[in-house]
């Protein structure tokens, strides 16, 4: 883990909440100067602590309207096999996440697809044919009550 003062970890809090605000703001918010601020965030940025900025976007407001959750598992857990199973899901822009388990399920992958048709489609010519898979169940999301980047700073 990284060796985090109390100011690195309200930098850390500030950006997670907003990742737009300008340096000024944010030296303002953690009580610093500017070039100092700059500084500390510039090194979060390089020792991989901060590892991009990006806009939140409502999916269902850019014509996605459904979120699926698919429990892959797959025929064989050799590192070649995980490993080239991982490669496809990287490929595949409507697969957004992907995340390796432990136990009877080897990953849940979260997708998202404009219509129930369009994700009959995914999931019949992309996901289930995909390398080393053995079997898949999904679920269908009913409504999103929370959602959360990141990590809990304070």
């Amino acid at each position: 883990m990284a060796n985090l003062d109390d100011i690195d970890r309200n930098l850390l809090a500030e950006l997670q909440a907003e990742g737009r605000v300008t340096n000024v703001e944010l030296a303002r918010r953690v009580d610093l100067t500017a070039p100092p601020c700059l500084r500390r965030v510039r090194t979060l940025e390089e020792d991989g602590v901060i590892r991009g900025y990006h806009a939140d976007l409502d999916p269902s407001k850019l014509g996605f309207a459904i979120t699926v959750f698919a429990m892959v598992s797959l025929k064989s857990q050799a590192e070649d096999a995980l490993r080239e199973f991982e490669d496809h899901m990287h490929a595949l822009p409507e697969v957004r996440e992907v995340h390796m388990l432990n136990g009877e399920i080897d990953f849940i992958i979260k997708i998202v697809s404009r219509d129930l048709q369009s994700f009959q489609e995914f999931l019949t010519s992309k996901l289930t044919p995909a390398p080393n898979v053995a079997s898949v169940k999904t679920s269908l999301t009913i409504r999103t009550s929370k959602h959360e980047p990141g990590v809990p700073l304070g």
